[in-house]
């Protein structure tokens, strides 16, 4: 039994050996990154049974990629290596205090071979939760019909649907991601959203309007992630507004969302109330962005524990 499955695009990313604009930079360092992939870092980091759908280049970084994960002891049998397509590749920029962009060049990537029908029912028998982004399907049109299909066949099987809007407008217009993205709401049970993501698909300012117009699809958990400002939750006509935790320094600020949610998704699946699955999800945050990379900071569970002071140190 899985307790969490995921479908997204993995890429080899280049991490910059110094700060400031890319085109001074000159040396970088290969990783592993995409925002469901960096998900299921985490979730299987933290202890939860993991599994990943995707498909990348039969080459050698795509079997880079492909090894790690499984070093991870995430599940990859649903994960197929498929010729004539590059695996996906990205370059990062960071700045001095930790903010960056990040440069794709994933137009051929090897998940445009994917296909709805293809998607494997019995998977899905096996898990608890499917998790979806807006990143996706904003690489092809056609895998929104996959991430529709994937929705319908969670359903069907009664697993919980947690939703990152995700929205990378560098992939998709504004206008594609909010017809899309709105989609997919009535399927969902958790929502985990940014301030701008919820601007974006309703014109909403204040978290209240953004509460109620993700409650307004049906969705059960709605959480706003706020970054250095902590989260604010609600569920079941409660409301709790998490206070954020300080990193001890900000070094990279990518994948702080993608282990947020899974802090969060391991509090829900362990029966945690709303305000404690909060608080552990800020501090996930908070620990990924003290290291550079994308997913190199997704911490264990007995991480969490030092960092909020409920365990003693751990030697290894």
């Amino acid at each position: 039994m899985l307790d969490v499955i995921t479908i997204g695009d993995g890429m080899i990313t280049f991490n910059p050996s110094t700060t400031g604009p890319l085109r001074f930079v000159h040396s970088f360092e290969r990783k592993i990154g995409g925002a469901e992939l960096n998900f299921a870092i985490g979730c299987a980091r933290l202890g939860l049974k993991t599994g990943w759908i995707s498909c990348l280049g039969n080459d050698e970084f795509g079997r880079y990629i492909l090894n790690y994960m499984r070093g991870e002891g995430i599940d990859t049998s649903e994960v197929r290596l498929v010729d004539g397509y590059p695996t996906s590749l990205n370059f990062k920029e960071i700045m001095g205090d930790g903010s960056g962009r990040t440069f794709y060049y994933r137009k051929d990537s090897p998940t445009l071979t994917m296909l709805p029908e293809e998607l494997n029912e019995d998977y899905f028998k096996k898990a608890k939760l499917l998790h979806i982004t807006g990143v996706f399907s904003a690489i092809a049109p056609k895998n929104v019909d996959i991430i529709h299909k994937a929705l319908e066949i969670a359903k069907k099987y009664g697993l919980l649907i947690s939703f990152d809007p995700n929205i990378r407008l560098k992939l998709w217009s504004e206008e594609q991601a909010r017809q899309t993205l709105i989609s997919f709401l009535p399927y969902v049970d958790i929502v985990l959203t940014g301030e701008e993501e919820a601007q974006i698909l309703f014109g909403v300012t204040t978290p209240e309007e953004m509460i109620d117009s993700f409650k307004a699809f049906g969705a059960e958990y709605i959480v706003i992630k706020r970054g250095e400002k902590g989260s604010i939750g609600a569920y079941q006509g409660e409301k709790i507004v998490a206070e954020p935790y300080q990193p001890r320094k900000v070094v990279d600020t990518v994948g702080a969302g993608d282990g947020f949610d899974a802090g969060f998704i391991y509090g829900i699946l362990n029966h945690w109330d709303l305000k404690k699955s909060l608080s552990f999800a800020n501090a996930v945050g908070a620990m990924v962005v003290s290291v550079k990379g994308d997913n190199e900071g997704l911490p264990y569970y007995d991480d969490v524990l030092v960092f909020l002071g409920e365990k003693k140190s751990i030697e290894r």
